[in-house]
């Protein structure tokens, strides 16, 4: 997108830098990054990444089979109910058959004055054998549809216990990556209120679409995904508005990939402090209410205060090296499927 605008920023990155190092200079309050090296080493930035995506994923597919079965229920309901009218009707085919027996043209040779009530009895008889070979059909059709809304909605029920063992392994892998630097579950931040955000478009299936590193991002003057871009903007809209920083090169983890931004629990930029006050009060609304739009979004963790929210874990405790940044006392840490 802009990809005019997009060179144009390129261009502009020398003039940025040097801007940063004379507001240094001046004593002025110039954000910095926040840490090289989000999310610890590279190993555990990579197991969280492909936990929380395969999460992610299983869960997309599980509720796209919950909504595949529910349709089928109530397809499988509007049968059953069409098979007891129809059983009813085939019923009552089969008691006249018993009381009156089988005409055939014997019978109605006999029964009849002259050719012409012959005639006129016979092609009564075949309207009647015509009803009700329709009748007996549809009957047979109808069961055959039911049973076939029955083998789909059992192979869905085995879809979704699919899912849920491998949310359950993408969990234990999320778990076994954190072990290194968590102690255990945590309380979190509250509730961050309502899922207010606006959801970011997703697949007809429900699953994420694949996107690369290609709209401007306005707080770097580099590039960030689609996605990432509208979870930033769902943010300031919902009041969210303190310093973030994205794109960030070199390293690995989601910045360099343009699905990470830093948000800055102070207002001028990142500090080399741990947050209090009213700057830990901002940090914990903002990372509750990522947590809370996670699935609108596409959240794919977040880290906040010593602790880090995954989707197949909840909150964990989390450390760092020890430093504001590395702990991320002074950040809140996003990062995009």
């Amino acid at each position: 997108m802009r990809r005019t605008a997009f060179t144009r920023c390129r261009a502009l990155r020398p003039l940025v830098a040097l801007l940063a190092v004379v507001a240094l200079l001046v004593g002025g309050a110039a954000p910095a990054h926040a840490e090289p090296n989000e999310g610890g080493t590279k190993a555990l930035r990579d197991a969280l990444e492909a936990s929380a995506k395969g999460h992610i994923e299983a869960q997309a597919k599980l509720d796209n089979s919950k909504k595949r079965q529910a349709l089928l229920t109530a397809e499988l309901k509007k049968i059953e109910t069409r098979l007891g009218g129809l059983s009813a009707q085939v019923g009552e085919v089969a008691v006249q058959s018993y009381k009156l027996g089988r005409l055939n043209a014997t019978g109605l040779l006999l029964q009849s004055t002259g050719p012409e009530q012959f005639l006129q009895r016979a092609a009564e008889l075949d309207v009647i054998a015509q009803r009700d070979g329709k009748r007996i059909r549809t009957l047979n059709e109808e069961r055959e549809r039911a049973n076939i809304a029955k083998l789909a909605i059992d192979a869905e029920v085995r879809e979704q216990l699919k899912q849920v063992n491998l949310m359950a392994k993408k969990k234990r892998d999320a778990q076994k990556a954190l072990a290194a630097v968590s102690s255990g579950p945590s309380g979190g931040f509250g509730s961050g209120g309502s899922a207010s955000a606006k959801p970011a478009p997703r697949n007809p299936d429900g699953s994420w679409p694949s996107e690369s590193c290609s709209v401007d991002d306005p707080t770097t003057s580099n590039c960030i995904t689609p996605r990432t871009y509208h979870a930033l903007k769902q943010a300031q809209a919902a009041g969210y508005n303190r310093y973030v920083s994205c794109f960030r090169p070199g390293g690995s983890g989601e910045h360099p990939k343009g699905r990470a931004c830093d948000f800055s629990a102070a207002t001028g930029g990142f500090k080399n402090e741990t947050a209090t006050g009213g700057d830990k009060d901002y940090g914990d609304r903002l990372a509750a209410w990522y947590v809370r739009n996670a699935s609108r979004l596409g959240v794919l963790y977040v880290i906040w205060y010593r602790q880090i929210w995954h989707p197949g874990t909840g909150w964990q405790r989390y450390g760092g090296s020890g430093s504001p940044a590395a702990d991320h006392t002074n950040h809140v840490h996003l990062s995009m499927y």
